[in-house]
């Protein structure tokens, strides 16, 4: 179900040389982007009815608007199940305690006597998230989208996730739910690559945004690879990956059910086990097929996953080597359940999100560990960090210098702008004292 690579014996390369050795799914963002060019062009010109035409060829639901009932979100709230309700509440309550606390507060700094440079932070104006509606749905990431820009300060936000057939043309009612609980009351039934252009480019229902965040299929990523530059965006979101570092401690059916849980997720899903243990590495193969058997969505999402070039077991000559190798693979959500894992994780360089030992599965990262689940995939890890307030936040300089501070500095910034061929640069400076420059110090 799952195959082997083996890395015992032989010095482990380094850099790309090792990370070449590891499974990784194949997602080609440039070939979809040929296709999704003219569906977000198309936006751009026809706005809405561009948007309910995709509706109807994408979703198979005809529309008679894009923007979503206010009705509608009070409808969904009142229907849901109440055990859900409160789950949803508790998630929202958690992830507001740590959110919160990454709020940034401005600074200023002294750097001579009458001048100053101080940072101040300033929210992104309108946002756009969006929320999947595939094979599963999704209200977590509605959370995880919404709390972070709300405890940044964003002041307009707006959600987008796919009509659905069986809803009436309406997203899945716990997205709803999950918005109105929010207090978020904007929201758009469109899905994959017209949802990005719909806010990108805006349309007669939807203003523009100044940034899109929010998982997504290739669709998605890349229709926000096409928009870099127009708007902000937060990843080109590829497959979902775990990778677990585990030596002969780690119990077997919890690692092979943490495996399976991200593999439920999509026939792309990566699932890797990186351990210097052989007899720990068979025990999850035997986990596998009976847990794998007593589940669901086991032929069209998990079988492939698991057997598929982006899941493997990873034998290692040690817990170090292993280290290096799960660096090396930047794991959107690395768990580590080693005799050390808690020394062990303060080494990891590259993560999206780290979990700690056999009581901090993924799946309480997914919903209720507090922390953001919108993380970087494909080896972003080791140049890119999951959603967070400071995703929202723009720090902004304000240089502040006196007359004084200025002659002291002047003719450095002179003598730089003559060295970079800019004298224009210095004579913005030499007007400023009648064209003779203060010696300084």
């Amino acid at each position: 179900m799952i195959s082997r690579i083996d890395l015992r014996g032989d010095a482990l390369p380094e850099g790309g040389a090792l990370r070449d050795l590891l499974p990784r799914a194949e997602f080609d963002v440039e070939a979809a982007l040929e296709k999704v060019r003219p569906i977000c062009e198309d936006v751009h010109h026809r706005g809405d009815a561009a948007l309910i035409e995709y509706a109807e060829r994408f979703d198979g639901v005809t529309l008679d608007q894009v923007r979503v009932p206010a009705a509608a979100l009070t409808r969904a709230l009142e229907e849901l199940d109440p055990a859900v309700r409160a789950s949803l509440e508790e998630s929202i309550r958690r992830a507001r305690i740590v959110h919160r606390a990454q709020r940034r507060a401005p600074h200023t700094t002294q750097v001579v006597p009458g001048g100053t440079v101080s940072e101040k932070w300033v929210p992104v104006e309108r946002v756009g998230l969006y929320a999947p509606g595939g094979r599963s749905v999704y209200p977590s990431s509605v959370i995880m989208n919404v709390v972070p820009a709300q405890e940044a300060g964003v002041e307009s936000i707006a959600l987008a996730s796919p009509a659905q057939a069986d809803f009436g043309g309406l997203p899945h009612p716990t997205i709803l739910a999950a918005c109105a609980l929010l207090g978020v009351d904007e929201v758009y039934a469109a899905g994959g690559a017209t949802a990005v252009a719909m806010f990108a480019h805006g349309t007669e229902s939807c203003p523009p945004a100044n940034m899109v965040t929010g998982p997504g299929n290739i669709w998605v990523a890349a229709a926000k690879r096409y928009f870099t530059g127009k708007i902000g965006i937060d990843a080109e979101a590829g497959p979902t990956e775990i990778a677990i570092l585990a030596d002969d401690t780690a119990d077997a059916a919890h690692v092979a059910a943490d495996l399976i849980s991200q593999a439920e997720h999509d026939p792309l899903a990566a699932a890797v086990l990186v351990t210097d243990s052989v007899e720990l590495a068979e025990a999850v193969e035997k986990e596998l097929e009976p847990q794998v058997a007593a589940t669901r969505h086991v032929d069209d999402r998990i079988v492939p996953a698991l057997s598929g070039r982006q899941s493997a077991i990873v034998l290692v000559d040690g817990v170090e080597e292993g280290l290096r190798v799960v660096d090396a693979y930047g794991a959107e959500h690395l768990e580590i359940q080693t005799a050390d894992a808690a020394a062990l994780a303060q080494r990891v360089k590259n993560a999206g999100a780290i979990f700690v030992g056999p009581w901090a599965p993924v799946s309480l990262g997914d919903y209720c560990a507090g922390s953001n689940h919108v993380l970087p995939t494909g080896g972003c890890a080791c140049h890119s960090s999951g959603l967070s307030v400071q995703s929202f936040l723009r720090g902004i300089h304000i240089v502040d210098y006196t007359k004084d501070a200025l002659a002291e500095v002047a003719h450095h910034v002179v003598t730089l702008a003559e060295a970079e061929d800019l004298p224009a640069h210095g004579a913005a400076v030499k007007a400023r004292f009648g064209w003779k420059v203060p010696e300084g110090k």
